[in-house]
């Protein structure tokens, strides 16, 4: 691994009219690129299962994109956006989800200076159910609520964090949970590239047809292209799924703006994997393909804790996050994937813990060693983006190569596009 890589040797010029600002009315009928060995060959998304290894895992982040865009209107007609990227009390998302009168988030502000640390309110008049109501997350019609707002949502700037700041929520009426106030009050936030406005569309397109926890500010895009009728097609070619959540956070559009990768501060995300779901990893003989790079960042991060565990085995939760550059040290050295991902389960099992809840950092780079993965679905990425360092860790210079060959052929880029299938 080079820290001193120029980013600049990351870059390619990408037309806007290859940016798709819509996805395909039928998910699998985009293009799949395949990448094997060096051969590019070209298909559809829905052929997928029968292009992956036979015998093979596929992991997915059944994470789901929260409506975190709020936008006030002070009394003044200045419109704040908050953002809301994570919790910080509670800090853990369920908890935090399920408060009924009050909450504090990490936020990125939207016209800041216009706040002037007054707190803000929204009026939100149509809201369904509440707790224990069935599809409380349904909005009510207009005519349904005639007296008015139900819920008065209110936001008060507490301080500055590194990265954002934190916000206070506060509600006046705690029948309904805060994840009911951000369904019917937020807005789902599209990647800022797409230089449009989220539409009613986007709630139901810009989720995975799998998606389950909520947690994320932006989609795990890879995923995506599969639909019910992929899915039936990997159960015939017996190719096993299974599912991890990373909430993937706004970080993952920051582009690299230091001169070279070394300077480059990589974002911080959470995420959870289920001892059931380790245990069938570890058994499992056949190749393991991640599903989108969120996955990649969380199934290696699992071989660097387990490496922490082979090397300190009464270590506690609070010291198995994964940081930036640990994965270049010293750590791990030998140890072999199976043996580092067996440390894991003992420890859970130690532990009494049925579900490891963790975070990471890592920034994969040229020069990367792989460790679990054995190929990637993936999408066409940003120039200059942590994303396409991570892929190019994986193809080297060919990815130069792979990404021409996208354009000319009419390929679709960024969120919405195309995909590509890397088997290494």
């Amino acid at each position: 691994m080079q820290k001193s890589l120029s980013i600049q040797d990351f870059n390619y010029d990408l037309p806007e009219d290859s940016v798709a600002k819509y996805p395909l009315t039928e998910r699998d009928k985009s293009k799949l690129l395949l990448w094997e060995k060096t051969k590019i060959s070209d298909h559809l998304f829905s052929e997928l299962p029968e292009l992956l290894p036979p015998g093979s895992m596929l992991v997915f982040n059944n994470t789901r994109v929260i409506r975190a865009r709020l936008l006030f209107t002070k009394s003044t007609g200045a419109k704040i956006e908050v953002f809301c990227l994570e919790p910080t009390q509670p800090a853990e998302y369920v908890l935090s989800f399920a408060q009924t009168t009050t909450c504090r988030w990490k936020c990125i502000i939207g016209n800041l200076k216009r706040w002037k640390g007054d707190k803000l309110k929204l009026e939100i008049e149509h809201i369904g159910g509440g707790r224990d109501r069935p599809h409380s997350t349904q909005i009510i019609p207009n005519d349904t609520n005639p007296s008015g707002p139900i819920v008065t949502l209110y936001a008060k700037l507490i301080g500055e964090l590194e990265g954002g700041f934190e916000v206070e929520f506060s509600w006046d009426n705690p029948q309904f949970t805060f994840s009911e106030i951000l369904e019917a009050a937020g807005n789902i936030p599209i990647p800022p590239y797409l230089h449009r406005e989220s539409e009613e569309i986007d709630s139901e397109v810009y989720q995975t047809v799998y998606s389950k926890i909520k947690g994320s500010v932006a989609a795990p895009t890879a995923g995506l292209h599969f639909t019910d009728r992929v899915f039936r097609a990997l159960e015939e070619k017996k190719i096993s799924c299974e599912e991890l959540t990373l909430h993937v956070g706004a970080g993952t559009f920051k582009p690299v703006k230091s001169d070279t990768v070394g300077e480059h501060q990589m974002h911080v995300e959470h995420f959870s994997v289920s001892k059931a779901m380790l245990d069938r990893l570890i058994a499992h003989p056949g190749k393991v393909i991640a599903v989108g790079t969120t996955s990649v960042r969380t199934l290696e991060s699992l071989y660097w804790i387990g490496c922490k565990i082979v090397e300190n085995p009464g270590i506690k939760l609070d010291r198995l996050p994964v940081s930036q550059w640990e994965p270049y040290g010293d750590l791990g050295g030998k140890i072999e994937a199976k043996m580092a991902l067996r440390a894991i389960s003992d420890w859970m099992l130690e532990n009494d813990v049925t579900t490891l809840e963790t975070s990471t950092q890592i920034m994969i780079v040229p020069g990367y060693e792989f460790r679990i993965i054995a190929g990637l679905v993936t999408n066409f990425h940003q120039p200059q983006s942590t994303l396409l360092l991570l892929i190019s860790a994986i193809l080297g210079e060919e990815w130069k190569t792979i990404y021409q060959h996208a354009l000319l052929s009419g390929y679709r880029f960024l969120s919405y596009g195309d995909s590509n299938l890397y088997l290494i």
